[in-house]
Protein backbone atom coordinates (compact mmCIF):
# COMPACT_ATOMS: atom_id res chain seq x y z
CA UNK A 1 0.00 0.00 0.00
CA UNK A 2 1.31 3.48 -0.87
CA UNK A 3 0.85 5.96 1.98
CA UNK A 4 1.35 9.72 2.16
CA UNK A 5 2.58 10.89 5.58
CA UNK A 6 2.36 14.63 6.14
CA UNK A 7 4.15 16.45 8.97
CA UNK A 8 7.09 14.08 8.52
CA UNK A 9 9.29 15.82 11.09
CA UNK A 10 6.53 15.98 13.70
CA UNK A 11 6.09 14.08 16.93
CA UNK A 12 3.35 11.71 15.74
CA UNK A 13 4.68 11.09 12.22
CA UNK A 14 8.12 10.08 13.49
CA UNK A 15 6.55 7.39 15.64
CA UNK A 16 4.08 6.15 13.04
CA UNK A 17 6.62 5.88 10.22
CA UNK A 18 8.53 2.79 11.46
CA UNK A 19 5.25 1.00 12.17
CA UNK A 20 4.05 1.55 8.61
CA UNK A 21 7.39 0.46 7.16
CA UNK A 22 7.45 -2.63 9.34
CA UNK A 23 4.09 -3.70 7.90
CA UNK A 24 5.46 -3.45 4.38
CA UNK A 25 3.89 -0.21 3.20
CA UNK A 26 5.58 2.28 0.91
CA UNK A 27 5.64 5.67 2.63
CA UNK A 28 6.06 9.14 1.12
CA UNK A 29 6.99 11.65 3.81
CA UNK A 30 6.09 15.29 3.29
CA UNK A 31 8.40 17.77 5.04
CA UNK A 32 8.77 21.51 4.77
CA UNK A 33 12.55 21.47 5.15
CA UNK A 34 14.52 18.36 4.19
CA UNK A 35 17.48 19.51 6.33
CA UNK A 36 15.37 18.80 9.43
CA UNK A 37 14.40 15.35 8.20
CA UNK A 38 16.21 12.66 10.19
CA UNK A 39 14.91 9.09 10.28
CA UNK A 40 17.65 7.91 12.66
CA UNK A 41 18.50 4.95 10.49
CA UNK A 42 14.99 3.67 9.63
CA UNK A 43 15.14 5.05 6.09
CA UNK A 44 14.71 2.25 3.53
CA UNK A 45 13.92 1.90 -0.15
CA UNK A 46 10.25 1.85 0.89
CA UNK A 47 10.45 5.38 2.31
CA UNK A 48 11.05 8.56 0.36
CA UNK A 49 10.84 12.26 1.20
CA UNK A 50 9.45 15.24 -0.67
CA UNK A 51 9.59 18.92 0.31
CA UNK A 52 6.11 20.44 0.43
CA UNK A 53 4.88 23.66 2.03
CA UNK A 54 1.12 23.17 2.36
CA UNK A 55 0.58 26.91 2.44
CA UNK A 56 1.87 27.09 -1.15
CA UNK A 57 -0.68 25.49 -3.42
CA UNK A 58 1.74 25.15 -6.32
CA UNK A 59 4.05 22.89 -4.26
CA UNK A 60 1.38 20.26 -3.61
CA UNK A 61 1.77 18.98 -7.15
CA UNK A 62 4.94 17.24 -5.95
CA UNK A 63 2.59 14.75 -4.26
CA UNK A 64 2.10 11.77 -6.59
CA UNK A 65 -1.37 10.80 -7.76
CA UNK A 66 -1.01 7.05 -7.15
CA UNK A 67 -1.45 6.96 -3.36
CA UNK A 68 -3.90 4.82 -1.40
CA UNK A 69 -4.07 6.53 2.01
CA UNK A 70 -2.94 9.90 3.39
CA UNK A 71 -2.32 10.90 7.01
CA UNK A 72 -2.93 14.57 7.76
CA UNK A 73 -0.75 15.82 10.63
CA UNK A 74 -0.39 19.52 9.75
CA UNK A 75 -0.69 21.85 12.77
CA UNK A 76 0.43 25.45 13.33
CA UNK A 77 -0.28 26.07 17.02
CA UNK A 78 3.37 26.29 18.13
CA UNK A 79 4.36 28.98 15.68
CA UNK A 80 1.99 31.84 16.39
CA UNK A 81 -0.71 33.07 18.78
CA UNK A 82 -3.11 35.04 16.64
CA UNK A 83 -3.40 33.58 13.15
CA UNK A 84 -2.62 29.86 13.42
CA UNK A 85 -6.27 29.05 12.68
CA UNK A 86 -6.05 30.95 9.38
CA UNK A 87 -2.88 29.06 8.45
CA UNK A 88 -4.48 25.72 9.32
CA UNK A 89 -7.56 26.51 7.22
CA UNK A 90 -5.34 27.48 4.29
CA UNK A 91 -3.21 24.35 4.53
CA UNK A 92 -6.22 22.04 4.90
CA UNK A 93 -7.95 23.54 1.88
CA UNK A 94 -4.86 23.12 -0.29
CA UNK A 95 -4.44 19.55 0.93
CA UNK A 96 -8.08 18.63 0.28
CA UNK A 97 -7.95 20.08 -3.23
CA UNK A 98 -4.81 18.13 -4.08
CA UNK A 99 -6.18 14.88 -2.64
CA UNK A 100 -9.24 15.21 -4.87
CA UNK A 101 -6.84 15.07 -7.84
CA UNK A 102 -5.24 11.81 -6.68
CA UNK A 103 -6.37 8.20 -6.32
CA UNK A 104 -6.42 8.36 -2.51
CA UNK A 105 -9.16 6.23 -0.94
CA UNK A 106 -8.90 7.38 2.68
CA UNK A 107 -7.56 10.37 4.60
CA UNK A 108 -6.82 9.89 8.31
CA UNK A 109 -6.78 13.02 10.44
CA UNK A 110 -5.61 13.32 14.05
CA UNK A 111 -7.61 16.07 15.72
CA UNK A 112 -8.54 17.19 19.24
CA UNK A 113 -11.55 16.25 21.37
CA UNK A 114 -14.18 18.93 20.84
CA UNK A 115 -17.32 18.05 22.79
CA UNK A 116 -17.85 21.26 24.78
CA UNK A 117 -20.14 24.05 23.56
CA UNK A 118 -17.48 26.67 24.23
CA UNK A 119 -14.17 25.65 22.64
CA UNK A 120 -10.72 27.17 22.68
CA UNK A 121 -9.38 28.73 19.50
CA UNK A 122 -7.11 25.71 19.09
CA UNK A 123 -9.97 23.19 19.28
CA UNK A 124 -12.24 25.32 17.07
CA UNK A 125 -9.51 25.31 14.47
CA UNK A 126 -9.11 21.52 14.67
CA UNK A 127 -12.86 21.09 14.18
CA UNK A 128 -12.85 23.51 11.27
CA UNK A 129 -10.03 21.59 9.59
CA UNK A 130 -12.03 18.39 10.01
CA UNK A 131 -15.01 20.02 8.30
CA UNK A 132 -12.81 21.12 5.39
CA UNK A 133 -11.29 17.66 4.96
CA UNK A 134 -14.75 16.04 5.05
CA UNK A 135 -15.66 17.81 1.78
CA UNK A 136 -13.19 15.70 -0.22
CA UNK A 137 -14.03 12.86 -2.61
CA UNK A 138 -12.23 10.33 -0.41
CA UNK A 139 -13.33 8.65 2.84
CA UNK A 140 -12.30 10.64 5.92
CA UNK A 141 -11.50 9.03 9.28
CA UNK A 142 -10.94 11.44 12.15
CA UNK A 143 -9.40 10.44 15.47
CA UNK A 144 -9.80 13.03 18.23
CA UNK A 145 -7.36 12.89 21.12
CA UNK A 146 -6.73 15.01 24.21
CA UNK A 147 -3.52 14.93 26.25
CA UNK A 148 -1.06 12.51 24.65
CA UNK A 149 1.29 10.92 27.19
CA UNK A 150 4.67 10.26 25.66
CA UNK A 151 8.21 11.49 25.96
CA UNK A 152 8.64 14.50 23.73
CA UNK A 153 5.01 15.59 23.47
CA UNK A 154 4.62 19.21 24.52
CA UNK A 155 1.79 18.61 27.00
CA UNK A 156 3.43 15.70 28.75
CA UNK A 157 6.84 17.36 28.92
CA UNK A 158 5.25 20.40 30.54
CA UNK A 159 3.73 18.13 33.20
CA UNK A 160 7.14 16.52 33.69
CA UNK A 161 8.83 19.91 33.91
CA UNK A 162 6.41 21.29 36.50
CA UNK A 163 6.55 18.24 38.77
CA UNK A 164 10.31 17.87 38.76
CA UNK A 165 11.07 21.55 39.27
CA UNK A 166 8.47 22.68 41.80
CA UNK A 167 7.93 21.03 45.21
CA UNK A 168 5.12 23.56 45.82
CA UNK A 169 2.94 24.92 43.02
CA UNK A 170 0.71 27.96 43.27
CA UNK A 171 -1.27 27.08 40.17
CA UNK A 172 -4.13 28.45 38.06
CA UNK A 173 -7.68 27.22 38.57
CA UNK A 174 -7.67 25.46 35.20
CA UNK A 175 -5.65 22.68 36.84
CA UNK A 176 -9.06 21.43 38.03
CA UNK A 177 -10.18 20.96 34.41
CA UNK A 178 -10.86 17.33 33.53
CA UNK A 179 -9.19 15.50 30.66
CA UNK A 180 -8.88 11.94 29.34
CA UNK A 181 -5.17 11.36 28.64
CA UNK A 182 -4.05 8.67 26.22
CA UNK A 183 -0.71 6.91 25.75
CA UNK A 184 1.25 7.62 22.59
CA UNK A 185 1.43 3.85 22.15
CA UNK A 186 -2.38 3.65 21.92
CA UNK A 187 -2.52 6.63 19.56
CA UNK A 188 -0.14 4.92 17.14
CA UNK A 189 -2.17 1.71 17.38
CA UNK A 190 -5.38 3.55 16.50
CA UNK A 191 -3.73 5.38 13.59
CA UNK A 192 -2.36 2.13 12.20
CA UNK A 193 -5.45 -0.03 12.63
CA UNK A 194 -7.98 2.34 11.05
CA UNK A 195 -5.96 2.11 7.84
CA UNK A 196 -8.48 1.26 5.06
CA UNK A 197 -10.89 -0.14 7.67
CA UNK A 198 -14.40 0.30 6.17
CA UNK A 199 -15.97 0.52 9.65
CA UNK A 200 -14.14 3.81 10.20
CA UNK A 201 -14.91 5.48 6.87
CA UNK A 202 -16.58 8.92 7.03
CA UNK A 203 -16.67 8.91 10.83
CA UNK A 204 -15.06 10.69 13.79
CA UNK A 205 -13.95 8.87 16.95
CA UNK A 206 -12.80 10.26 20.30
CA UNK A 207 -9.80 8.31 21.58
CA UNK A 208 -8.64 8.44 25.19
CA UNK A 209 -7.39 6.29 28.02
CA UNK A 210 -9.64 4.53 30.54
CA UNK A 211 -9.46 7.33 33.16
CA UNK A 212 -10.83 10.85 33.45
CA UNK A 213 -8.42 13.01 35.45
CA UNK A 214 -7.93 16.65 36.25
CA UNK A 215 -4.60 18.23 35.31
CA UNK A 216 -3.90 18.46 39.04
CA UNK A 217 -4.46 14.72 39.42
CA UNK A 218 -2.16 14.08 36.47
CA UNK A 219 0.58 16.15 38.10
CA UNK A 220 0.20 14.36 41.42
CA UNK A 221 0.09 10.91 39.84
CA UNK A 222 3.24 11.73 37.91
CA UNK A 223 4.88 12.82 41.17
CA UNK A 224 3.81 9.56 42.81
CA UNK A 225 5.38 7.49 40.04
CA UNK A 226 8.58 9.54 40.33
CA UNK A 227 8.49 9.22 44.15
CA UNK A 228 8.46 12.99 44.59
CA UNK A 229 6.46 14.83 47.26
CA UNK A 230 4.56 17.66 45.62
CA UNK A 231 1.93 20.10 46.90
CA UNK A 232 -0.43 22.04 44.64
CA UNK A 233 -2.54 25.03 45.64
CA UNK A 234 -4.93 26.40 43.01
CA UNK A 235 -5.91 30.06 43.06
CA UNK A 236 -9.01 31.51 41.36
CA UNK A 237 -7.50 34.79 40.12
CA UNK A 238 -4.79 34.06 37.58
CA UNK A 239 -5.68 35.43 34.11
CA UNK A 240 -4.68 33.55 30.93
CA UNK A 241 -1.77 35.86 30.13
CA UNK A 242 -0.32 35.42 33.63
CA UNK A 243 -0.93 31.66 33.44
CA UNK A 244 0.95 31.60 30.15
CA UNK A 245 3.91 33.42 31.67
CA UNK A 246 3.80 30.99 34.60
CA UNK A 247 4.22 28.07 32.20
CA UNK A 248 6.78 29.96 30.12
CA UNK A 249 9.10 30.81 33.01
CA UNK A 250 8.73 27.55 34.94
CA UNK A 251 8.92 25.18 31.96
CA UNK A 252 10.95 25.24 28.75
CA UNK A 253 8.03 25.74 26.39
CA UNK A 254 7.80 28.81 24.17
CA UNK A 255 5.43 31.59 25.16
CA UNK A 256 3.39 31.09 21.98
CA UNK A 257 2.81 27.42 22.71
CA UNK A 258 2.15 28.15 26.40
CA UNK A 259 -0.51 30.73 25.50
CA UNK A 260 -2.31 28.36 23.14
CA UNK A 261 -2.10 25.46 25.62
CA UNK A 262 -3.51 27.56 28.48
CA UNK A 263 -6.40 28.54 26.22
CA UNK A 264 -7.11 24.85 25.56
CA UNK A 265 -6.58 23.62 29.12
CA UNK A 266 -9.58 25.59 30.32
CA UNK A 267 -11.84 23.32 28.24
CA UNK A 268 -12.75 19.77 29.31
CA UNK A 269 -11.59 17.16 26.82
CA UNK A 270 -13.56 14.00 27.60
CA UNK A 271 -14.39 11.30 25.06
CA UNK A 272 -17.84 10.50 23.81
CA UNK A 273 -18.29 6.73 24.31
CA UNK A 274 -17.49 4.48 21.34
CA UNK A 275 -16.36 0.90 20.77
CA UNK A 276 -13.45 1.66 18.47
CA UNK A 277 -10.81 0.14 20.77
CA UNK A 278 -12.87 -3.10 20.93
CA UNK A 279 -13.35 -3.19 17.16
CA UNK A 280 -9.60 -2.78 16.66
CA UNK A 281 -8.60 -5.00 19.60
CA UNK A 282 -6.61 -2.25 21.35
CA UNK A 283 -5.98 -2.48 25.10
CA UNK A 284 -6.08 1.01 26.58
CA UNK A 285 -3.29 1.89 28.97
CA UNK A 286 -3.91 3.72 32.24
CA UNK A 287 -2.25 7.05 32.92
CA UNK A 288 0.22 5.45 35.32
CA UNK A 289 1.08 2.76 32.78
CA UNK A 290 1.51 5.46 30.16
CA UNK A 291 3.97 7.33 32.35
CA UNK A 292 6.00 4.19 32.95
CA UNK A 293 6.10 3.56 29.20
CA UNK A 294 6.54 7.19 28.20
CA UNK A 295 10.11 6.73 27.04
CA UNK A 296 9.54 3.38 25.30
CA UNK A 297 9.20 5.00 21.89
CA UNK A 298 8.47 2.83 18.89
CA UNK A 299 10.61 4.94 16.60
CA UNK A 300 13.79 2.84 16.74
CA UNK A 301 12.96 -0.85 16.36
CA UNK A 302 16.19 -1.48 14.47
CA UNK A 303 18.24 -0.26 17.44
CA UNK A 304 16.68 -2.82 19.74
CA UNK A 305 18.02 -5.61 17.58
CA UNK A 306 21.59 -4.33 17.87
CA UNK A 307 22.03 -4.52 21.66
CA UNK A 308 25.39 -6.12 22.41
CA UNK A 309 25.51 -6.41 26.20
CA UNK A 310 21.92 -6.05 27.37
CA UNK A 311 22.45 -7.54 30.81
CA UNK A 312 25.31 -5.27 31.81
CA UNK A 313 23.36 -2.05 32.07
CA UNK A 314 20.14 -0.91 33.72
CA UNK A 315 19.75 1.46 30.78
CA UNK A 316 19.63 -1.44 28.36
CA UNK A 317 17.30 -3.47 30.57
CA UNK A 318 14.82 -0.60 30.43
CA UNK A 319 15.22 -0.20 26.68
CA UNK A 320 17.58 1.85 24.54
CA UNK A 321 14.62 3.38 22.72
CA UNK A 322 13.86 5.31 25.89
CA UNK A 323 17.07 7.31 25.43
CA UNK A 324 17.54 7.55 21.69
CA UNK A 325 15.31 10.61 21.21
CA UNK A 326 17.11 13.49 22.89
CA UNK A 327 14.40 15.52 24.67
CA UNK A 328 13.66 19.14 23.89
CA UNK A 329 11.45 20.37 26.70
CA UNK A 330 12.77 20.96 30.20
CA UNK A 331 16.43 20.65 29.22
CA UNK A 332 19.67 22.59 29.60
CA UNK A 333 22.10 22.48 26.68
CA UNK A 334 25.69 23.27 25.80
CA UNK A 335 25.72 23.66 22.01
CA UNK A 336 28.88 24.25 20.00
CA UNK A 337 29.69 24.11 16.29
CA UNK A 338 32.87 24.33 14.27
CA UNK A 339 33.78 23.84 10.61
CA UNK A 340 35.53 20.57 9.86
CA UNK A 341 38.81 20.53 7.93
CA UNK A 342 38.90 16.78 7.26
CA UNK A 343 35.62 14.88 7.74
CA UNK A 344 37.06 11.34 7.69
CA UNK A 345 39.70 12.31 10.26
CA UNK A 346 37.15 14.06 12.48
CA UNK A 347 34.88 10.99 12.36
CA UNK A 348 37.83 8.76 13.22
CA UNK A 349 38.61 10.93 16.24
CA UNK A 350 34.97 10.93 17.40
CA UNK A 351 34.74 7.15 17.10
CA UNK A 352 38.01 6.81 19.08
CA UNK A 353 37.07 8.95 22.08
CA UNK A 354 37.50 7.58 25.59
CA UNK A 355 39.17 4.45 26.86
CA UNK A 356 42.95 4.42 26.90
CA UNK A 357 43.14 7.22 24.32
CA UNK A 358 41.17 9.58 26.57
CA UNK A 359 39.10 12.59 25.56
CA UNK A 360 41.64 14.63 23.53
CA UNK A 361 41.53 17.75 25.70
CA UNK A 362 41.84 18.33 29.47
CA UNK A 363 41.73 14.61 30.01
CA UNK A 364 42.60 15.12 33.67
CA UNK A 365 39.20 16.78 34.15
CA UNK A 366 37.48 13.74 32.65
CA UNK A 367 39.51 11.50 34.98
CA UNK A 368 38.61 13.69 37.95
CA UNK A 369 34.92 13.44 37.03
CA UNK A 370 35.29 9.67 36.77
CA UNK A 371 36.91 9.49 40.21
CA UNK A 372 34.12 11.59 41.73
CA UNK A 373 31.55 9.32 40.14
CA UNK A 374 33.21 6.23 41.58
CA UNK A 375 33.25 7.81 45.05
CA UNK A 376 29.44 8.04 45.01
CA UNK A 377 28.92 4.54 43.66
CA UNK A 378 28.92 5.32 39.94
CA UNK A 379 30.63 3.51 37.09
CA UNK A 380 33.47 6.03 36.68
CA UNK A 381 35.86 5.56 33.78
CA UNK A 382 36.82 2.04 34.72
CA UNK A 383 34.82 0.34 31.96
CA UNK A 384 36.77 1.94 29.12
CA UNK A 385 35.65 0.69 25.74
CA UNK A 386 35.47 -2.62 23.87
CA UNK A 387 37.50 -1.56 20.83
CA UNK A 388 39.92 1.40 20.54
CA UNK A 389 38.60 2.48 17.14
CA UNK A 390 35.07 1.17 16.74
CA UNK A 391 31.75 1.72 18.52
CA UNK A 392 28.52 -0.24 18.39
CA UNK A 393 25.09 0.59 19.70
CA UNK A 394 24.51 -0.70 23.22
CA UNK A 395 28.10 -0.93 24.41
CA UNK A 396 29.72 1.09 27.17
CA UNK A 397 32.16 3.95 26.64
CA UNK A 398 33.67 4.99 29.99
CA UNK A 399 30.69 6.40 31.91
CA UNK A 400 28.57 6.70 28.75
CA UNK A 401 26.35 4.24 26.90
CA UNK A 402 26.26 4.30 23.09
CA UNK A 403 22.63 4.67 22.01
CA UNK A 404 23.22 5.64 18.37
CA UNK A 405 26.32 5.24 16.18
CA UNK A 406 26.25 5.60 12.41
CA UNK A 407 29.35 6.76 10.54
CA UNK A 408 27.52 7.00 7.24
CA UNK A 409 25.08 9.43 8.79
CA UNK A 410 27.97 11.06 10.70
CA UNK A 411 26.21 10.91 14.07
CA UNK A 412 27.15 9.55 17.47
CA UNK A 413 24.85 9.79 20.50
CA UNK A 414 25.93 8.88 24.04
CA UNK A 415 23.81 8.58 27.19
CA UNK A 416 25.36 9.23 30.61
CA UNK A 417 25.43 6.40 33.16
CA UNK A 418 27.26 8.42 35.78
CA UNK A 419 25.54 9.52 39.00
CA UNK A 420 23.87 12.83 38.23
CA UNK A 421 20.59 14.49 39.30
CA UNK A 422 18.90 13.99 35.97
CA UNK A 423 19.56 12.51 32.54
CA UNK A 424 22.34 13.56 30.17
CA UNK A 425 23.26 13.06 26.51
CA UNK A 426 26.35 13.95 24.45
CA UNK A 427 25.85 14.15 20.70
CA UNK A 428 28.24 14.62 17.77
CA UNK A 429 26.96 15.06 14.23
CA UNK A 430 28.40 16.51 11.04
CA UNK A 431 26.14 18.33 8.60
CA UNK A 432 27.28 20.35 5.57
CA UNK A 433 30.90 20.29 6.74
CA UNK A 434 30.12 21.54 10.26
CA UNK A 435 30.50 19.53 13.46
CA UNK A 436 27.64 20.08 15.91
CA UNK A 437 28.53 19.06 19.47
CA UNK A 438 25.68 19.16 21.98
CA UNK A 439 25.61 18.24 25.67
CA UNK A 440 22.05 17.97 27.02
CA UNK A 441 20.88 17.66 30.61
CA UNK A 442 17.31 16.99 31.63
CA UNK A 443 17.61 18.03 35.31
CA UNK A 444 15.78 16.29 38.12
CA UNK A 445 14.36 19.04 40.32
CA UNK A 446 16.32 21.94 41.75
CA UNK A 447 19.43 19.83 42.41
CA UNK A 448 19.70 19.03 38.73
CA UNK A 449 19.76 22.69 37.82
CA UNK A 450 22.25 23.51 40.56
CA UNK A 451 24.48 20.70 39.29
CA UNK A 452 24.39 22.13 35.76
CA UNK A 453 25.43 25.61 36.83
CA UNK A 454 28.15 24.22 39.10
CA UNK A 455 29.81 22.35 36.22
CA UNK A 456 29.15 25.08 33.63
CA UNK A 457 32.64 26.68 33.99
CA UNK A 458 34.23 23.27 33.37
CA UNK A 459 32.01 22.77 30.31
CA UNK A 460 33.46 25.95 28.86
CA UNK A 461 36.95 24.48 29.16
CA UNK A 462 36.29 20.85 28.28
CA UNK A 463 33.73 21.09 25.49
CA UNK A 464 35.33 24.05 23.75
CA UNK A 465 38.70 22.29 23.77
CA UNK A 466 37.15 18.99 22.67
CA UNK A 467 35.42 20.35 19.56
CA UNK A 468 38.58 22.24 18.62
CA UNK A 469 40.69 19.07 18.85
CA UNK A 470 38.14 17.09 16.86
CA UNK A 471 38.10 19.53 13.95
CA UNK A 472 41.63 20.90 13.69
Amino acid sequence: MRILLTGGTGYIAKRLLPVLLKEGHEVICCVRDSRRYHTNGIYTESCCMIEVDFLKEEELYKIPEDIDVAYYFIHSMTGTIRDFDVLEEWAATNFKNRMDQTNVKQVIYLSGIANEKVLSKHLRSRLHVENILSLGKYHLTTLRAGIIVGSGSASFEIIRDLVEKLPLMIAPRWLETRSQPISIRNVIQFLNKVLLNPKTFDQSFDIGGPEILTYKEMLLQYAKVRRLKRFIITVPLLPPRLSSYWLYFVTSTSYKLARNLVDSMKVEVICKPNNLNNWLNIELLTYEQSILLAFDTIAQHHVLSSWTDAMSSEILKEGLSRRIDVPVYGCLKDERQRRVKDEPETLRRIWSLGGEKGWLYANWLWELRGMMDKMVGGVGLRRGRRDPDDLEVGESLDFWRVVYANKERKRLLLYAEMKIPGEAWLEFKIEDGILYQTATLRPLGIWGRLYWFMVLPFHGIVFNGLIRKLTE
